[in-house]
């Protein structure tokens, strides 16, 4: 398997990075997490946002505090996921947002880089001082599911409603 590592968005990946996100076009699917849903025209000016999130500088408001990571091959530094790490919760995400939203770009999927991706952000998330987190995801993201529970993801009973479409919710102890 590939030699995998998060990091934290950085401007010396700005190829690599719109190489994941033009998988994400040409696939046609949702962009997850909703942080890497646009590519902006000022690249420099994302990594910049992104990083200030996570100290919660300029945050709008209703936002938390969130930590951007994006799950890198070190072998040739392609940027395969992202994910997004909200440092608390408000009353929407402890109902269907959670912690953690994390998304790989189509053509690494079915290779086990989101269990690794999942299990590397726990580790920042439990540097972040947080006990527990939750993570949630749609009743027909079976794959998401598998992931969450190969992770120590417990299931709510809770289920939420979002739109129209049931929402799962797990909690991981940290």
């Amino acid at each position: 398997m590939a030699k995998l590592q998060l990091i934290t968005p950085n401007v010396a990946y700005e190829q690599d990075y719109k190489a994941f996100y033009q998988d994400w076009q040409d696939s046609g699917r949702a962009i997850i997490p909703s942080v890497a849903k646009d590519l902006p025209a000022d690249f420099a000016g994302y990594v910049q946002r992104l990083n200030d999130n996570a100290q919660g500088i300029g945050l709008e408001e209703g936002i938390v505090p969130n930590s951007t990571f994006w799950l890198v091959n070190e072998e040739n530094n392609e940027v395969l996921g992202a994910v997004n790490i909200r440092h608390q919760l408000t009353p929407y995400l402890e109902r269907v947002g959670g912690h953690i939203g994390f998304g790989l770009r189509p053509t690494a999927r079915g290779k086990g880089y989101a269990k690794t991706m999942l299990a590397l952000s726990l580790k920042e998330a439990k540097s972040l001082e947080l006990e527990k987190v939750l993570i949630t995801c749609d009743v027909d993201n079976v794959t998401s599911e598998k992931t969450i529970l190969k992770n120590g993801g417990r299931r709510s009973t809770d289920e939420q409603t979002e739109e129209g479409i049931i929402v799962h919710r797990f909690w991981i102890d940290l």
